[in-house]
């Protein structure tokens, strides 16, 4: 009886412990994701389907420099932190001018002080711009830089709607901001 009464509470204690989880903590650059058109605008149309959406990480400034400390000029930069960050393109388009086929690509840029090249990759799937090869760049364009307004704490992109079939799309944080037209 007391060889039941010990297995059975071990058994009890064996099934609790098996059922307390350990999560992960909150990471220190949250990720997120810009849409166009956006999923939560006022204006959108019922059935409305996406065109395009950014996934990305988004850095804390927390006092630092960004652009030409944080992250060097002339140096490929991931564009925000972690994983890679991927954009998706659900049909053609044309961004920065410049025509891409729909899927879904890396989004790199090499920062300047006066302008930025924004690159399109077609390896998708991994952390950082660590493995980043120039030979599966799909698409370079240039975009001057734009001081913000007000420092941006933590980095952003946005879509900014122009027309039911195109919108600007803005990177920016600290005192940074690119724009780069995309069209449908």
């Amino acid at each position: 009886m007391k060889k039941s009464i010990f297995l059975s509470l071990l058994l009890i204690i064996a099934a609790l412990t098996t059922q307390a989880q350990k999560f992960r903590a909150l990471d220190k650059s949250p990720r997120d994701i810009a849409w166009f058109p956006d999923h939560f605008a006022h204006d959108r149309k019922d059935g409305e389907k996406a065109l395009v959406r950014v996934s990305y990480s988004r850095p804390y400034l927390k006092g630092r420099e960004a652009f030409g400390k944080l992250e060097p000029y002339g140096k490929v930069w991931r564009v925000g932190a972690d994983e890679s960050t991927e954009i998706k393109f659900y049909q053609d388009a044309t961004f920065g001018g410049k025509k891409v086929k729909a899927g879904t690509y890396s989004l790199f840029a090499i920062p300047g002080d006066k302008e930025w090249t924004v690159i399109l990759n077609s390896d998708v799937d991994y952390w950082g711009a660590y493995k980043y090869k120039e030979a599966s760049d799909v698409l370079r364009v240039t975009a001057p830089v734009k001081k913000a307004e007000a420092p941006i704490e933590n980095f952003s992109i946005v879509f900014e709607k122009t027309s039911d079939t195109a919108a600007k799309m803005f990177l920016g944080w600290d005192s940074t901001i690119v724009e780069l037209p995309v069209t449908f």
